[in-house]
């Protein structure tokens, strides 16, 4: 009888311990995340009694502020007719549907709940008065993500824009967008929620998952630069196709004699799928490495980290499609907007970031961003050779459209097939990549229309609008 009683007491002073250990490594562990989890009702309550810190563009700009009304705040986001160009990035607050987007991520610091507030909070609480958040300031510009949003005209798909020379995301448009100021409605939140065609809630920008088709080019062309396996001055002949373990790869026209140069203004799958091969996977992995395309950057909000084709699909015919931008790769247009600030910054790329600095209601600065190398994607000297034949795209290459008188402009086109046996008259998603101005870069963009057709007639032209509209106002 005393052995029972004996081993029942082990076995609840463990059970105890057992609880001690769990409760300790949730309130260590995860309580932070817990406490600040969009769906935290006693955040919610907490949140009520506090005035939301509001949310700057970089200019200055008000995207997001608590209107109060008594003793209840509103949240009031900026629009632009119907829909908010920040809708994925700023995200929404909403008593009803939790928080999403820098809203969500930077919940604590719009609440003033850090621990750098502690002492003014308490101060608020003996002095009865209304406590009020840290404000946000952004690196977007209101006017470049207005004007972006708008050349996308309605249509699936997102642009990103960076200043190449500190890592700034001067622009981050998802479209569809959607309204906002209208999240609470449960009407509107069920139609958002059951748009499984639009995918209005998806930040496409940084979340996106595309086949890149040509402006992959510019990593691979790195990589055959840099590795030495091809010369610049190196010539093929180009027939409109290719073969490679039986398989014909056709190309988008017969390109004849191409040098380096020449296959990047005029998109030559034929010489990148013959140059691909002589990379190696190996070698092209170790490229898509150094410029970051399997990462996934901290900028505030959820990132999609590239992916390529699985080990046991490596094949040579596979690596032959990855080198210009078709097989199983699927990136994201942050991913190719980085590709295009590493060549327009000799070939360095700047740690993106979203949120410029974190401060007091006064103005008083409570943390600012610092900009920070990332990736040494190549060498300064590939990235002058990169250029060149992007320069060569918009003179007289297939990125004509691109253009900007009196600006000279280094660009990329993409058109990526989408055709599958369910859907065989599916459009190719439309892709550009590059920079302006080519000698002196500020701005570094990668634009994608989904199935809406040709890179050179449908991107270039959205990429010549938000860079001339950034270079106007800059």
């Amino acid at each position: 009888m005393k052995n029972n009683i004996k081993q029942l007491g082990y076995f609840l002073v463990s059970i105890f311990v057992i609880l001690i250990l769990y409760l300790s490594y949730v309130v260590v562990q995860q309580g932070e995340a817990l406490a600040t989890h969009p769906q935290n009702r006693r955040l919610a309550a907490r949140e009520a009694a506090i005035i939301r810190g509001t949310i700057f563009d970089r200019q200055g700009t008000v995207l997001a502020e608590t209107q109060w009304d008594g003793h209840q705040g509103k949240r009031v986001y900026r629009m632009e007719g119907t829909v908010s160009p920040f809708a994925q990035v700023i995200g929404y607050v909403s008593d009803r549907y939790g928080s999403a987007g820098l809203e969500a991520s930077y919940g604590k610091e719009l609440l003033g709940l850090t621990d750098a507030d502690a002492i003014e909070n308490l101060l608020d609480k003996i002095l009865n008065r209304t406590s009020r958040g840290n404000d946000l300031v952004l690196t977007l510009d209101a006017t470049l993500q207005k004007v972006a949003l708008e050349a996308l005209k309605g249509r699936k798909g997102a642009v990103v824009a960076l200043d190449p020379r500190d890592g700034s995301i001067l622009a981050m448009v998802s479209s569809p967008a959607y309204n906002t100021n209208a999240i609470g409605d449960a009407k509107v939140w069920d139609q958002l929620n059951g748009d499984e065609l639009n995918a209005p809630l998806l930040n496409r920008a940084a979340q996106g998952a595309y086949a890149p088709g040509s402006v992959i080019k510019l990593v691979t062309g790195a990589g055959l630069l840099e590795q030495q396996k091809i010369q610049p001055q190196d010539t093929i002949q180009c027939p409109g196709y290719t073969i490679v373990d039986g398989y014909k790869m056709v190309d988008n026209r017969a390109h004849g004699t191409v040098d380096f140069n020449k296959a990047l203004a005029l998109s030559c799958n034929t010489y990148f799928a013959q140059g691909g091969m002589k990379l190696g996977w190996k070698g092209f992995l170790e490229q898509a490495d150094r410029f970051g395309l399997t990462a996934a950057p901290e900028i505030g909000l959820p990132v999609r980290a590239g992916t390529l084709a699985a080990a046991k699909r490596q094949t040579q015919s596979q690596l032959a499609e990855t080198s210009f931008g078709q097989g199983d790769t699927l990136i994201s247009p942050l991913h190719m907007a980085m590709v295009g600030s590493a060549i327009a910054h000799q070939g360095m790329i700047m740690k993106p970031y979203l949120v410029q600095a974190v401060r007091k209601p006064d103005g008083t600065p409570v943390r600012s961003m610092e900009p920070a190398q990332w990736l040494r994607a190549t060498t300064p000297e590939v990235a002058a050779q990169i250029t060149q034949g992007m320069i060569s795209s918009v003179e007289w290459g297939t990125a004509t459209a691109a253009a900007i008188p009196g600006v000279k402009v280094a660009g990329k086109t993409g058109t990526a097939e989408t055709k599958s046996e369910k859907d065989p008259n599916s459009l190719p998603h439309a892709w550009f990549v590059g920079f302006a101005p080519a000698d002196q870069p500020s701005i570094a963009l990668a634009v994608v229309v989904e199935k809406a057709g040709s890179g050179a007639v449908v991107a270039a032209p959205i990429a010549r609008e938000v860079m001339a509209a950034a270079l106007k106002s800059r």
